[in-house]
């Protein structure tokens, strides 16, 4: 891990990151369902799933987004933290023998409610080895300010 001093200022609209691949194995279909509970047959049973559209097992969403926001922790910013994430979808099927990579953007920069904060609004594209988006989401920071700003004059009527 890199350690990396950035204050909300110092984020630029338009920054990208992209990552490595990694390519999803069947050993991460049995950890993530043995971690969950999800053992719905889409993911766990390729004799059903050979009757069915995809005739493959599929990969479950939330492993393909853990392993994809994973895959995007490359530093460490004391000022910074996750503050959550928004708009999630999964837009295609990720099956075993997939190599996901991703890609982050800074699309957005917008005040918090503490003056000493702001958020720094990340899109994450998820692409398989055809360059297929699998899926997307938005990561939001919540970042502290070098510089915080003024609290709001109240006007008296």
């Amino acid at each position: 891990m890199v350690v990396i001093e950035q204050h909300f200022e110092n984020y630029e609209i338009g920054t990208c990151r992209l990552t490595f691949g990694r390519t999803i194995t069947e050993a991460d279909f049995v950890i993530h369902a043995g971690q969950t509970g999800d053992n719905f047959p889409h993911h766990m049973d390729a004799h059903w799933c050979a009757t069915q559209d995809f005739k493959q097992r599929i990969a479950h969403g939330t492993l393909i987004f853990s392993v994809g926001i994973g895959m995007t922790a490359s530093t460490i910013n004391p000022h910074a933290m996750s503050y959550g994430y928004d708009r999630l979808r999964f837009i295609r099927p990720v099956f075993i023998g997939d190599t996901i990579r991703v890609r982050a953007t800074i699309t957005e920069k917008r005040d918090h409610k503490r003056a000493d904060m702001g958020v720094v609004v990340e899109a994450i594209e998820m692409f398989n080895q055809k360059d297929e988006t699998v899926l997307v989401c938005e990561h939001l920071y919540l970042v502290a300010r070098k510089h915080p700003l003024a609290p709001p004059t109240r006007h008296e009527p």
